[in-house]
């Protein structure tokens, strides 16, 4: 669980120390609305697990990655998003603000390609 020496506010918030609007939990995931929308539809999936990036990840990891992913389905269609973009960013050079793994699930709007 969270640890109070840490200052990582996606621990704070899969814990229910710092107040979010959630919209999905269950034992290892929680989703919430992105403070900061960059889309109509603008949602963060994150493991209750602080994992700081993706690239830290491992095999021990592998059920964890695939319920987020499914989560991230699952919410897609409970929000009924035909088109949607999953995303994750691996540090702060590819724009990872927050030092927890986490999935943006955005739609509402045209994206175009390449992202970025």
């Amino acid at each position: 669980m969270y640890n109070t020496t840490m200052t990582c506010i996606f621990c704070g918030i899969a814990d229910g120390s710092i107040k979010s609007q959630l919209i999905y939990e269950d034992e290892d995931v929680v989703a919430f609305k992105d403070l900061n929308p960059q889309a109509p539809t603008h949602l963060l999936i994150i493991p209750r697990q602080h994992i700081a990036r993706l690239d830290e990840a491992d095999e021990q990891h592998a059920l964890l990655l695939g319920k987020l992913l499914l989560t991230a389905k699952k919410l897609a269609k409970q929000f009924n998003l035909k088109d949607f973009r999953l995303v994750t960013n691996n540090g702060k050079g590819a724009g990872q603000s927050v030092d927890h793994l986490h999935f943006h699930l955005m739609a509402g709007r045209r994206f175009n390609w390449p992202a970025g």
